[in-house]
This record gives C-alpha cells, structure tokens and sequence, in this order.
C-alpha cells in the first residue's frame, strides 16, 4: 500500500500534467533548484502551439536532450584505467585472437581507442531497452563527482558490487537517461570501425526514434543502411498495451556508405554463387556469350589456339575485342577440345545486390529468442531470452561475409556472448578467420535467480562459460572441419592505473613515505599487468603472441616477434640492454627504476642510438 504523503499537492506540477496531456510536444525538462530534473513547459513553444501566426524566435532543427552536452564531455574526458590480464579464466591464452572484456563499456572502448582505431569490421551491440523496468547499469557521471553520484544512485551495495537500478518511466530524465548513456558509447565507438565497416543495434519502440537521431547525427543521415523489423513472437502478451507488440527492429548504420559492401543475405545461396566473383568495377559472374541466329552482328572470332567460331554475336566487333584487351571476355576450352566465349555479366547500372533480407525484416521463426538456448548451453536463463544465435550468424555475416579477411566484430553490450557463439558458429561453417571482442559489465545476478542458483556469480560469468561449452560443442560434433578453429578468447578485467597515484605537494612528504616512494607501480601488478598496460598506450592490438625468456636472470618480453620488447626487472645490467636492442624492436620498454640513476638511463639511449636507432624507447 501506499504511504500517506502528508503534505499538500504539487499544483504546479499537476498543472504541467494537464498542459503535457493537451500539448505533449510542450513538455521538457530542467533543473530545480537542488539540481535535479523535473518536468517543465516549454513557453515558446507552447505560444505558438496557441497562435495562428508565426512568432519571432530563432529556430533549427536539431534532436537535443538535458545532458547531452554533459555526454559529448563524458565521451572525451581521459580515465586512468588499464585492461588487467585474466589467464586463468581464458580458454587458449596462447594461440587466442578473441577477446572477452569485464567492465564498464564506456571506459573499455575509451582504452581500446588507439588499439583497435579503425580495425573493428562489425559492432552489434543490444543496449537496454528502456522499457521502464530494464535494469539500468550505466549510470554515467554527468553532473556530478563520481563519488557523489554512485553514492545517491546507490549503483553499489555494501561489499562492492553494482546494484541493480531500474530506469522507471516515472522517472522525469527517463528518456534523457537513456540518450546520455547511448550517445557517448557510439559516439566513441564509430572512431573503431573500418571505413567499411557498419554498426547495427537491436532496439524495440521505446527509443527506437531516439537511436535513429542520435546515428544520424554520429554518423550522418547519409549513412543511414536499414532499419529491419523483427518478429520476436505471435501475439503480443503482457507487454502490449493498445496494440499487440510482436516485434523489435535492428538499426543499421555504416561508417561510409559509399565504401560499404551491400549486405548479403547469408541463406540465399544460388544468389551469392553467381555474384561471389568481384573486382574494381564491381560484383561479376561468367555468362556465355552465346551464337544466336537472332542476333545482328556477324563476325568471325578467333580463339587463342587459331580456332575460328563463326556466328553472330550479341555485341559489336569492336565492343568484343575491346573487352576482350579489358578483361571483360575470356575464352574458357570445353571438355570436348571446343572453345567457349564468356563475358562478365555485372548487375545493371544503379542496381545492387539485395539487402540483407527481402522486404528488410527478420520475420522467420528461426529469429526469435528462446531462453532454451541459452539454458542448453548453460543450464539457466537470464530472467530474459536472449538473441538468438541463428540471428546473430545473419547479421554478422551481412557484413563479414568474407571467411579469410580475419574481420574484427566488437559486442560491448556481450550478455550472454551470442555475438561470439555466432562468430564460431560462421567460421566453423566456411573455416573464417574471423575474430570478437565482447565488452560486459559484470552485472551481479538477482539472488534467487535461475542463473545464480545455477552457481554464476555475474553475467559475465555466463557469457564466459557459454563461450567455452559452444566451442567445445563445435569441436566435438564437427571434429573434421574444426581442427583449426579458433575457439579460445583472452579475458581481460577493466581495473585502476597500474602507477601509484601521487597527490602530495612537495612539502607535505614524511620520512614515512619514502617507502611508497621506492616504486611507481602498484605492488599487486604482475609483469603481465604492466606488458598489456603499455601495449594499449602505444596502440597495439591485444591478441598477438609474445613470449617471455630469462636472459641472464632478467624476465624480458617480446610481443609479436618485436613490435615490442619489455623487461620491468631492477637495474638490469647493460649486457640485457646490448641483447635487446641487437635485437633491433619497433619499440622497447623499462621501468624507471631498471636504471640506477640518470647517467644509467643516458647510456641506455646511447646503446639503442648505436644498435638500434629506429627503436622507440619509452620507460613507465
């Protein structure tokens, strides 16, 4: 039951209710005088909903929200934060090139900015849906300390972990909320897709015109591709309100529609067969060029080997043999010693292949989410069914339809990973190379929940697990077809900087601080905790090989055959310095304290600028 308010009615606000139900376009929001949002009218706006003339006043159009500009400052205020390497947790850690990240998305895609700037081929992601009872775990800092802000949204709880926060449509920054927290994300996330490459997002009515304003102004109307419908069930249950909601949509975006492939329908077969051939000029098949007693043009031609076909010809003589100097005609000799004349047949101008599905929805049933899937596969739901793994294969590989490219699909909304279970499933089907990183906040499961009764402490926990049984599973029942398919990932887990934090002004250190002092690193980071953390300053991809070797009693670290070479011992004698750089690396680094004192640090540069002056030297 309810509590009594005692206390007399906000007229105000009632009075901003009853103008917001004749005139809901008037309605917006600002804040009080404790800084908090609360619904107000837009009097501009409403006097000339209440005028039959136009009224002076500057206008544009534009798509704005309370907190919008707080988000574009959010997306590009630095963090210190690093990516802490997980080995026990990773399937493969070796010979992996998948990647599963455990954090907040926003401050993983901001470290992952100069590593994978410009090499993701795919984003899907399935952000929250709004709905009024999602549970709402990205609460940004937009107006206020971080401190400050998780303390009044209570977004942790006494031991730590994050708390479930429902976004409810109550809620007067409901739709605000939700647009600060999506915006940044993409806004950063475009900065890692290919040229080619496209962003596709699943979304239901809720804030599905919202997404839409929000990509049209990250990545330009223009490069808008598609918005599909798809049928997520028959009749449309407790959710409906004034009608029966029987779908969701995902969103298309590319990053330049102009260098974009078209997107492909994977199960259309026959169709993919007679364009799978393409060149400068664009998608082809070999089509013969056929003797027809119909056609107006006789000529003789003549074979490589002398042979002269006589016939008439559908082009023009001098239209034949300026293809056949360009490439566009080729002879191809029969099985039975004769020749065969073939063109390249090319889609006519202005056509392109179709789109990823006729009519642009996702109607088959094989779209719709079943939480069987999930609970074959790992023996509980998530309280909501997930997207379907016969989705996710469709999506993906409308854009990455190439196996051999080595493609990079990012899912930093992962779940329960059906972006990665689609990704194995592809490559196990045409031997792919392609590769994901999957992005999650490790969301605590609800006590009693099927998962948590199912021993999973976090969502992540699902999605790591889920990844390891679909691979094995893959292995087993496909054994001659897999032997190479790459079924392990590389976890990772978003922590503070690997560095101390010094804040003291020069005059407030103790004797008893000399001891903080003795080193810059935290003393829980490992060697490997320091490698990963220089290999995301200088911009380098987190899924190569490296090895790590003792040379004369000195850990020293190659990364990728020597586009990095590291060793964090103390005072490393200049013998291990000599080694290293005869080595000649791309880059090389060392902690400040491997060097005992400045003139030390001076010959170590002397050393590389002898033996290996194009080596980039850098110490953390």
């Amino acid at each position: 039951m309810e509590k009594m308010r005692m206390e007399t009615p906000d007229l105000t606000a009632a009075n901003v209710e009853k103008i917001g139900a004749l005139f809901p376009n008037c309605i917006t929001e600002m804040a009080d005088e404790n800084g908090k949002l609360k619904k107000a009218v837009n009097f501009d706006l409403l006097r000339q909903m209440l005028s039959g003339d136009v009224l002076e006043g500057d206008e544009a159009y534009e798509f704005t929200w309370v907190g919008k500009k707080a988000a574009i400052v959010e997306a590009n205020k630095p963090i210190r934060k690093t990516l802490r390497p997980c080995l026990e947790e990773s399937v493969d850690w070796d010979t992996t090139e998948n990647l599963y990240i455990e954090g907040d998305n926003l401050e993983v895609l901001k470290l992952l900015q100069e590593s994978y700037l410009g090499k993701i081929k795919m984003i899907y992601i399935d952000p929250p849906y709004n709905t009024g009872s999602d549970c709402f775990l990205y609460p940004d800092n937009y107006v206020m300390d971080k401190e400050v802000y998780e303390a009044e949204l209570g977004i942790y709880d006494v031991e730590g972990n994050i708390n479930f926060k429902e976004n409810s449509n109550a809620n007067p920054r409901f739709h605000s909320d939700w647009c600060s927290m999506i915006y940044s994300r993409l806004l950063i996330s475009r900065n890692l897709l290919t040229e080619d490459g496209a962003i596709l997002i699943s979304i239901d009515d809720n804030e599905v015109a919202n997404l839409i304003e929000i990509c049209n102004e990250i990545y330009g109307a223009a490069n808008f591709v598609g918005l599909f419908c798809r049928k997520t069930k028959a009749g449309g249950g407790s959710a409906s309100g004034s009608c029966a909601v029987e779908h969701d949509y995902v969103l298309c975006f590319a990053k330049n529609t102009s260098l974009m492939p078209p997107l492909l329908e994977k199960f259309d077969d026959k169709y993919l067969e007679r364009y799978k051939e393409s060149d400068d000029i664009g998608p082809y098949f070999w089509d013969t060029m056929e003797r027809s007693s119909t056609a107006t043009r006789p000529y003789t031609i003549e074979a490589p080997d002398g042979t002269v076909l006589k016939g008439k010809w559908f082009r023009s003589e001098a239209t034949f043999k300026r293809d056949l100097t360009t490439g566009e005609v080729r002879f191809l000799k029969k099985t039975d010693g004769s020749w065969s004349v073939q063109f390249k047949q090319r889609l006519a101008d202005g056509k392109k292949l179709r789109t990823i599905l006729e009519n642009s929805d996702l109607t088959d049933k094989k779209y719709r989410s079943l939480s069987q899937e999930l609970e074959a596969i790992v023996g509980c739901s998530l309280g909501h069914p997930p997207k379907p793994v016969s989705l996710l294969e469709t999506l993906v590989y409308s854009v990455c339809t190439s196996s051999k490219t080595g493609d990079i699909i990012l899912d930093f909304f992962a779940g329960s990973s059906s972006t990665a279970h689609s990704v194995m499933n592809l490559n196990a089907k045409d031997a792919g190379k392609r590769k994901f990183i999957m992005v999650q906040l490790p969301e605590v499961c609800k006590q009693g929940s099927d998962a948590e009764i199912a021993g999973y402490a976090n969502v992540s926990d699902i999605g790591k697990e889920r990844i390891r049984r679909a691979g094995k599973n893959l292995k087993k029942d496909n054994p001659l077809t897999t032997e190479n398919l790459d079924i392990g990932f590389r976890v990772f887990k978003l922590d503070e900087s690997n560095m101390n934090d010094v804040y003291y002004a020069a005059g407030d250190y103790t004797q008893d601080m000399l001891t903080m002092l003795e080193s810059n690193v935290k003393p829980d980071r490992s060697d490997l905790d320091l490698l990963f953390g220089c290999l995301l300053e200088w911009g380098l991809p987190l899924s190569m090989p490296y090895k790590s070797e003792k040379i004369e009693g000195c850990t020293v670290h190659t990364y990728n055959d020597g586009d990095l070479v590291a060793c964090f011992d103390e005072n490393i004698p200049e013998t291990v310095i000599k080694e290293i750089a005869h080595r000649q690396p791309l880059r090389a680094v060392f902690r400040d304290s491997s060097f005992n004192g400045s003139p030390a640090k001076i010959n170590v540069g002397e050393i590389f600028k002898m033996l290996a002056p194009d080596t980039r030297i850098k110490v953390i």
